[in-house]
């Protein structure tokens, strides 16, 4: 290859050229080495969503067996988002100046032995301390896989490539909980074995990473914003940890309400004035200049209530309300779980078939808001096929949404900011769904409890020692008939004015979505865009820059 010559794929390298490295240092991969390069991290991201979908037709099981409540239900899986979420941004900028493949490895690491541990508790609260150290992992598995792709692919070839991570999304979520409903119904094996069933996937993970993920890393003597990452993460934690527990163990107005909310308040601001001073702030506030990357991240935190918040209280829905098993749970997601793969698949190709993105945009919120809708209509008597048709349009509607936001963002920024800015969008679509887990789960608990004390307004007695909105999940193996029947048809009736909740979050997606300018889509990926910003801001040659690249593969 020409040093002057712009990078061109390997296919297209001369004969004469001596020593040759790498594919993705001599230029753009191939498709071939794209798919191969993709296989360790789609294997990852696959551990990464099976961990969270084989658990939640575990749930109810799980807190039965440990003698959980509700709001320990909500807390088994607010814990792991709270701590994904917390980290993301941290992860993406390690990746802005570390191996990507490094840190993607060790994300894989502490996934697995967060895991292992959870699988071997004996307490609800060891579990969900477990559960953390488990998240710490998916923070950054869900925000360097994205980092990784954009580094190799550019914006307007990744459609086709984020249908393959749209795929495997869609069978983590629907495998997950069909293979969580076979081990709890399996009673040689149990519960358990919904932590322990990821570790074989993680660790041939571990060794493709190894083979097939070869991307040139930017070592640079800068000092990492700790003070940053400080703040930010306790003023996060501190006001989800209050939404979680507000309303439940202490009242909204309350001291503990005035402490947790101060105390974020003033960390966030500290975090604010930090990251305006740090050299290498952890979330560059500049991103928010530009007006794609804030209306990409708005619109972001309905989606992660879309995406978690479903998954969540569907399967307590099909189980508690409707008597399903933890198999028969997963096999009824099945219409959502194909809406997204059909829909994330055939918008990727489109997209990059046509270069147009903001279409797919606008009508993937607009579905995700009409399932919502659709959704908030169910009851404990609602028909399954019916349901189905409903889960169906939300599957769509997240399928042609979620991906596209990370690309429109990746899309925008210079290339020495795609590490932030997609942890950015991540960091705030999982903000979305521990907010929305834990708001939804607060208003599930709430409307159970006082549509039980209704159903036994007429038992002497009765009302009053249902008073507490713990009664329902965690008393439902002991209770007599009539009582459990009662329990069933509130989680039923209950569960709709969550889908209603979040339908009327996810009309701000429709908004910010439609307030989007549509920019066209680059066809460098994201090493040549460095190589490019790199020999601008040095004054190097072309040449310069790929020698330097070269020496610095990670």
């Amino acid at each position: 290859m020409s040093s002057s010559a712009p990078p061109r794929p390997a296919a297209g390298a001369t004969a004469g050229s001596a020593a040759p490295g790498p594919a993705e240092q001599q230029g753009r991969m191939t498709h071939r080495q794209i798919l191969s390069a993709l296989s360790g991290m789609l294997l990852a991201m696959f551990v990464a969503f099976l961990s969270s979908t084989v658990v939640s037709n575990a749930l109810p099981t799980i807190i039965t067996d440990l003698r959980g409540s509700q709001s320990q239900y909500t807390w088994v899986v607010t814990a792991t988002l709270l701590a994904s979420t917390a980290s993301t941004p941290i992860w993406g900028k390690l990746a802005d100046l570390f191996s990507k493949k490094l840190l993607i490895q060790i994300a894989i690491v502490v996934f697995v032995v967060g895991s292992m541990l959870a699988g071997l508790s004996q307490s609800l609260p060891t579990l969900i301390g477990w559960r953390v150290l488990q998240g710490l992992g998916l923070g950054g598995l869900q925000a360097l896989v994205q980092i990784a792709m954009a580094a190799m692919i550019s914006p307007r070839e990744r459609g086709r490539y984020s249908g393959l991570l749209g795929s495997v999304m869609a069978v983590a979520t629907v495998g997950g909980p069909l293979i969580g409903g076979l081990l709890v119904d399996t009673s040689w094996l149990g519960w358990r074995w919904c932590f322990f069933v990821g570790v074989p996937f993680a660790l041939v993970a571990l060794v493709l990473l190894q083979r097939t993920l070869h991307l040139p890393v930017t070592r640079r003597a800068v000092s990492i914003d700790y003070l940053g990452a400080t703040f930010l993460t306790a003023g996060v934690s501190a006001l989800l940890i209050w939404v979680t527990l507000a309303g439940d163990s202490f009242a909204w107005a309350s001291l503990e309400t005035a402490l947790f909310v101060g105390g974020g308040v003033l960390a966030l601001v500290a975090f604010v004035v930090t990251e305006l001073r740090a050299e290498e702030p952890i979330v560059p506030l500049r991103l928010f200049r530009d007006r794609t990357t804030t209306l990409a991240i708005i619109a972001s935190v309905a989606i992660g209530v879309a995406m978690f918040g479903s998954t969540v209280f569907l399967g307590q829905y099909l189980q508690i309300s409707r008597g399903y098993s933890p198999t028969a749970a997963g096999l009824l997601t099945i219409p959502m779980v194909g809406g997204l793969l059909v829909s994330s698949t055939v918008s990727g190709i489109l997209i990059t078939r046509t270069g147009f993105w903001k279409r797919y945009l606008v009508a993937g919120s607009l579905l995700v808001a009409l399932g919502f809708g659709l959704l908030a209509t169910i009851d404990h008597a609602t028909n399954m096929v019916v349901l189905g048709v409903f889960l169906a349009v939300l599957g769509v509607g997240i399928g042609m949404t979620m991906q596209n936001l990370v690309l429109a963002v990746q899309n925008t920024v210079a290339a020495t900011d795609l590490g932030a800015a997609s942890s950015a969008v991540a960091f705030f679509r999982s903000l979305g769904g521990t907010i929305g887990v834990s708001v939804l789960g607060a208003v599930l608990s709430s409307r159970v409890g006082t549509l039980i004390r209704s159903g036994l307004s007429d038992v002497p007695g009765a009302s009053a020692a249902a008073g507490s909105q713990e009664i329902g999940l965690a008393d439902l193996a002991d209770a007599p008939a009539p009582i459990r029947a009662l329990i069933q048809v509130s989680y039923g009736d209950a569960t709709g004015r969550v889908f209603l909740i979040a339908a009327l979050l996810s009309l701000i997606t429709i908004v910010a979505v439609l307030l989007i300018r549509e920019v066209a889509l680059r066809t460098e990926t994201g090493d040549e865009r460095l190589r490019s910003e790199d020999g601008a801001t040095s004054g190097g040659t072309t040449a310069d820059v790929d020698a330097q690249l070269a020496g610095r593969r990670g």
